[in-house]
């Protein structure tokens, strides 16, 4: 029995003397450099006694050693759980004690905090800093460069990957190994990533989108990456002329937009800029197409199903969709009362089925049966539609749906109404309490800088464009939208700050 995942993507690379990782210091690590790592480090987990099956959490902040871990725990056959840098000893705790972790990784700032926790939880602990230095490669120096791959099957069971859990728990997304390489090649195909490409890679490596999705498609073509620590606005132009794409979110174009010296001349040679975890405002899209002559290609993915639909590479990408079903995707859009698939122009909830698909919730089988069909198909628990031409819509999350007075509201038809006003950067609508209606519109304003927003105007053009029940009841301005660390804006945050913005007046 082979290892299809570690085969494919990291196998087949032994021995390459090609540059992998670009790093932001100039230095460089071929394939084989990386692979010679990954081993080593697969035998300190080896040696600690972890065997196939197992899980290892990790901490740790975005570096070539980190990346090795990755590459070492699918080599090894032990479930990898890259987690957030920013969570906390509580969160940790979860993690940890929810996914049963063997191992432990973290830096070594971390390490008195974490270290009773993980040994009441019985995992053992190691130690991987930004610099690459640490109790795991100090144990990994001296290991053999080779290791012998563990057998696995496609339906073993790669990574684990939490849910954000902003309603609950979070939940953990179980990926198996067909589930990451499935994807990697569709990509692969979708988007014509060749091993002449060099990714400008600025993302963090904790999250589907720079781990599964950008680090998995350079490995399937052995192509190169200029691997940065974060997105540094310096840094980025001045690499830029050595990529030939690029993945980001939606701060990182409009960060990139906002410098003068970001122009046509210096992404002259680029072939794609692709843009997903969170939705790309349509003003970016023209500012950007009109600013470079490339049109950002966006798609659409999640936790549970890597990434399930994309804008065409060759054809229309169209500002305000996410394309079309990747091939061998299957995408419906249903009623989320009654399951049933409802016609195209139609908002409902999005459900999608395909090898990309999880294979459910960690120990949570209640939850997996409510949102994993028998059929397959998965309830993404976003709302949207299909048009005419067959486009993705998201309109938004399920539970931002707004009711109110019996009407159901989609925050998302709203927002691209003031965002389109003058001196409105972004919008973020959410429903708040209301003693009439149950819920009313509240709409959250971010002004473009030097700006003093017109609220009467802006008022006035939406009730000529909404319906009265759509409109907002109130609109207030602040600086910025909270986001998490994926760029997401967070209407959580917002619904519980603004909860009381229609309470009856005490007395």
């Amino acid at each position: 029995m082979s290892n299809p995942l570690y085969d494919t993507l990291f196998g087949i690379h032994a021995g390459s003397t090609k540059p992998f990782l670009l790093l932001k210091d100039g230095t460089h690590w071929t394939y084989d450099a990386y692979l010679q790592k990954t081993a080593q480090i697969a035998h300190v987990l080896n040696d600690h006694g972890l065997r196939p099956g197992d899980r290892l959490a990790a901490q740790v902040q975005k570096s070539p050693e980190a990346l090795a871990l990755y590459a070492a725990c699918v080599q090894a056959g032990i479930v990898f759980l890259p987690l957030n840098t920013a969570y906390t000893a509580d969160e940790l705790t979860y993690f940890i004690e929810n996914s049963g972790a063997s191992m432990v990784v973290c830096d070594a700032a971390k390490e008195a905090q974490l270290s009773p926790i993980a040994k009441r939880l019985g995992a053992t602990l190691n130690t991987l800093n930004a610099d690459g230095t640490g109790t795991l490669t100090d144990a990994a120096r001296d290991k053999p460069t080779k290791f012998d791959t563990v057998a696995r099957n496609k339906d073993d069971l790669a990574a684990f990957l939490y849910t954000s859990g902003t309603t609950g728990r979070s939940k953990g997304a179980m990926l198996t190994q067909d589930n990451l390489l499935s994807n990697a090649l569709v990509l692969v195909d979708y988007w014509r990533f060749t091993e002449d490409d060099v990714l400008l890679h600025a993302l963090p490596i904790f999250h589907t989108h720079g781990l599964f999705v950008a680090t998995n498609v350079i490995l399937a073509v052995g192509g190169s990456m200029i691997f940065l620590p974060a997105f540094d606005i310096d840094i980025m132009i001045d690499r830029m002329g050595e990529a030939t794409t690029m993945m980001g979110v939606p701060t990182f174009y409009t960060r990139l937009l906002g410098d003068d010296r970001f122009d046509r001349d210096l992404v002259a040679h680029m072939r794609l800029f692709v843009s997903g975890s969170a939705p790309l405002l349509a003003e970016t899209h023209i500012q950007f197409e009109k600013r470079t002559g490339h049109r950002i290609l966006e798609r659409y993915g999640m936790t549970e199903t890597n990434m399930s639909t994309s804008n065409p590479y060759d054809g229309d990408r169209r500002a305000g969709t996410v394309g079309f079903p990747l091939p061998g995707v299957e995408l419906k859009i249903t009623d989320p009362e009654t399951g049933k698939t409802i016609p195209d122009g139609e908002v409902g909830q999005i459900e999608v089925r395909g090898p990309n698909v999880f294979k459910g919730y960690w120990q949570m089988p209640e939850k997996t049966a409510a949102e994993l069909r028998r059929d397959g198909f998965f309830i993404t628990g976003d709302l949207g539609k299909v048009d005419e031409d067959g486009y993705v819509h998201i309109v938004g999350r399920n539970k931002d749906l707004i009711i109110s007075g019996g009407y159901n509201i989609y925050p998302k038809e709203i927002e691209l109404v003031l965002d389109e006003q003058p001196g409105i950067l972004e919008s973020a609508v959410i429903g708040v309490p209301h003693a009439d209606f149950g819920e009313t519109v509240l709409a959250i304003l971010v002004p473009e800088p030097g700006a003093t927003p017109n609220l009467e105007a802006i008022a006035e053009a939406a009730s000529a464009t909404l319906a009265r029940f759509k409109q907002p009841r109130k609109m207030i301005v602040i600086d910025e939208l909270p986001r998490n660390t994926m760029g997401k804006v967070q209407k959580n945050i917002l619904r519980d700050q603004y909860s009381d913005t229609f309470a009856p007046a005490e007395g």
